[in-house]
């Protein structure tokens, strides 16, 4: 049945435009948002570790990549705070253990239509941006990078401002 569901649909890009009428924002690309560079913890940096720097950075919320670059998921303060005090994690522990591990990624290209789709459901996106790299011996790969975190406050916060009326 989501296959049916034309949000399901655009949110994992099997649909560009469906939406008839759409508002003025629907085709412009996610970097237009000028998002701020996301503050992006390592695997072993602990609880305890996160919460001091989200606090004092300012931040609610931040990626969680290994070194390799791949994306493990996004800590939050409210989920660690919560998860510490009720006992299912210590402030030692790494923050590997209270991660969400469930968040859908968004491209640069992407439009604000399908941003606007994703966060229907997720109270956030992780902006990424492929990049190529090459090795000594010549051989490339591609790897993610994350150029963002992307909220419905940032959606909603552009378009007030650059409302066409």
């Amino acid at each position: 049945s989501k296959f049916l569901n034309d949000k399901w649909m655009i949110k994992n890009g099997f649909l560009n435009d469906v939406q008839e009428h759409k508002p003025w924002w629907w085709n412009i690309k996610v970097q237009k948002l000028n998002l701020s560079a996301p503050l992006i913890l390592l695997p072993e940096v602990s609880c305890q570790k996160a919460i001091e720097i989200l606090q004092e950075k300012g931040y609610d919320q931040a990626p969680v990549v290994a070194e390799s670059g791949l994306i493990l998921g996004m800590v939050t303060l409210s989920n660690t705070l919560t998860s510490v005090l009720a006992g299912n994690a210590q402030f030692s522990d790494p923050v590997t253990k209270v991660i969400y591990d469930q968040f859908s990624k968004i491209g640069l290209e992407d439009s604000l239509g399908k941003l606007s789709c994703i966060l229907e459901n997720d109270h956030f996106a992780i902006v990424v941006h492929k990049q190529m790299q090459f090795n000594g011996n010549g051989s490339s790969f591609v790897k993610q990078m994350v150029f963002g975190v992307v909220t419905a406050m940032d959606l909603l916060t552009f378009v007030s401002r650059n409302d066409k009326k």
